[in-house]
């Protein structure tokens, strides 16, 4: 069987912010049918969909009310066997999220379960009784700001909610649960997706003691603007249970040869979750909020590229810069870079060289940057919870940028997130086919990664060199790369112990002599005859 996923690079795709194709403002799986030879242009080797499936809304989605159906939003299951055939058909693979850890409160089993405790599907969701005292029983936080627990009066007990409370969380001691969630899974198999992206991961099993979380007593260098980081989560979630899932999935991939990636939401224990989950006979990749942060130096990278490989030899990343989460890269990373377009091309480099599975958020191959939005504006419950800051997830979803008219070439009619001016400015007609675009920077990036076995699948062996330099090799025995950043808007030197020479879309670098000359937020891939050494 052939591993089409180790190395592979993937797109996400936001539906409701890709392209609309009926003019009614969201975005739909026609509208991405339409648009897949672009994507298919631009290099990459798989597509990752977002939730379409039928959902209130009220998180966009990822509230869930019937796992097996298109969201009429969206168009119909007739709509995506045609964007799945598309696809194929322009060699690109589809991967699609699953929500599985939680269903919406609208879904026909939570009405059950809330109904009666000796029902079919009564123990279906996390349900427990009050403290002597009437509070929940556990101080487990949701993510979006409270209590995880919310008391329903039919029941007269209190059910587990990580996310909204209109997101109750399934309970997966339940085989009989496990036993429905892979129907799911095969059902979309069967309509011949290449595998999944399995949302919050780490969060299918809890403590079946409910016992309390201690608190997170890590040094940090703010105060949490958001309670749930101040709690180590060790018994609402990361629980050990997991990993037996998970194997059972792997047979079901296994069988129709798909892969999957998980995605683990956690900020203290993610590196090695992520090797766990990806150890032999579980998922075949992970990719957690590690590099979707703050932190833009060599240290940082060097750590977490090091840390999984030396944690988890036999496991596999997948890492991205940015996603429908958390702000994009160009605006966070934006006091590191000389200007945002060469800070956009280094970060395409940096992350496209990474030993491991790599994911661009949509938009990124344009240098886009968030949308700042005002409070009516915004449709993110955990946005308009936390408003001013954090600023929420919905300036990082608003629509794809296809040209410079009035709405982007999103939608004829009114977006359901505004377009607005430096967005617009950052689109893909102004960019298509123009030398030195970030666009076309990326699918030069896209290329070179293909075309080379060392950035592919070859292992890395990281170099000493002190800040702002990032120096590692990537080294199969067809080919060494040695590859150079400078993460600083500054000019930096690096002497070289052999002769080389540049490769692929190298930045802001030239060679003279034993020196590599590195310009603001340059990024150079040298290629010698023999294992280099790089000094400063």
């Amino acid at each position: 069987m052939v591993d089409w996923w180790k190395g592979a690079v993937t797109y996400q795709v936001y539906p409701r912010s890709f392209q609309d194709s009926t003019g009614d403002g969201v975005g739909d799986l026609p509208g991405i049918a339409a648009r897949l030879p672009y994507l298919a242009d631009l290099g990459v080797d798989c597509i990752w969909l977002s939730p379409f499936f039928r959902s209130p809304m009220k998180d966009m989605g990822y509230d869930i009310s019937d796992y097996c159906d298109v969201d009429p939003v969206f168009g119909t299951l007739a709509d995506f066997d045609a964007l799945v055939a598309r696809a194929h058909a322009l060699g690109l693979k589809i991967i699609i999220d699953q929500v599985l850890s939680h269903s919406s409160d609208a879904h026909p089993f939570f009405a059950e379960s809330r109904a009666s405790r000796t029902g079919p599907k009564a123990d279906w969701y996390v349900w427990a009784d009050p403290r002597p005292d009437g509070t929940p029983p556990s101080n487990w936080l949701s993510v979006f700001g409270g209590p995880a627990w919310a008391w329903d009066a039919r029941r007269h007990q209190y059910y587990l909610h990580n996310f909204l409370i209109s997101q109750p969380d399934f309970n997966y001691h339940n085989p009989a649960v496990q036993d429905w969630a892979l129907s799911v899974l095969r059902f979309w198999l069967d309509r011949g997706v290449d595998g999944f992206r399995f949302d919050t991961v780490n969060y299918f099993f809890h403590d079946p003691k409910l016992l309390d979380n201690p608190p997170d007593l890590r040094a940090k260098p703010k105060p949490e603007a958001n309670p749930y980081g101040m709690q180590d989560h060790r018994f609402d979630k990361n629980r050990p249970e997991t990993l037996n899932w998970l194997e059972r999935i792997r047979v079901l991939l296994d069988e129709y040869g798909a892969a999957a990636v998980g995605e683990v939401g956690e900020a203290q224990h993610a590196i090695r979750l992520m090797g766990d989950y990806t150890a032999p006979g579980r998922l075949q990749q992970c990719y957690s909020f590690e590099m979707l942060g703050d932190d833009y130096s060599p240290a940082f990278f060097r750590s977490r590229i090091e840390g999984f490989f030396d944690g988890a030899p036999k496991g596999w990343p997948m890492w991205a810069f940015s996603n429908h989460d958390v702000p994009r890269h160009a605006g966070r990373w934006a006091s590191h870079g000389a200007n945002p377009e060469t800070l956009a091309k280094q970060a395409c480099n940096l992350l496209l060289s990474f030993e491991g599975s790599i994911c661009l958020w949509q938009g990124e191959e344009l240098g886009q940057t968030d949308t700042d939005l005002a409070f009516e504006d915004l449709t993110d419950p955990q946005g308009i919870a936390f408003w001013p800051a954090p600023m929420g997830r919905d300036g990082t979803r608003t629509p794809m940028v296809w040209d410079g008219s009035s709405q982007g070439g999103f939608t004829t009619g009114t977006p359901w997130l505004p377009v607005k001016p430096p967005q617009k400015a950052r689109n893909v007609a102004a960019q298509q086919g123009v030398e030195g675009s970030v666009l076309e920077h990326y699918r030069q990036m896209l290329a070179f990664r293909r075309g080379s076995p060392a950035l592919r699948k070859g292992r890395t062996r990281f170099l000493q060199t002190p800040a702002p330099i990032l120096a590692f090799r990537r080294e199969t025995t067809e080919e060494v790369i040695l590859c150079l950043f400078n993460l600083s808007a500054d000019p930096q030197e690096v002497a070289l112990d052999h002769a080389a020479h540049l490769a692929g879309p190298s930045l802001g670098t030239t060679l003279a002599k034993d020196r590599a000359r590195l310009g603001p937020n340059a990024a150079a891939f040298l290629r010698v005859e023999s294992p280099p050494k790089a000094k400063p």
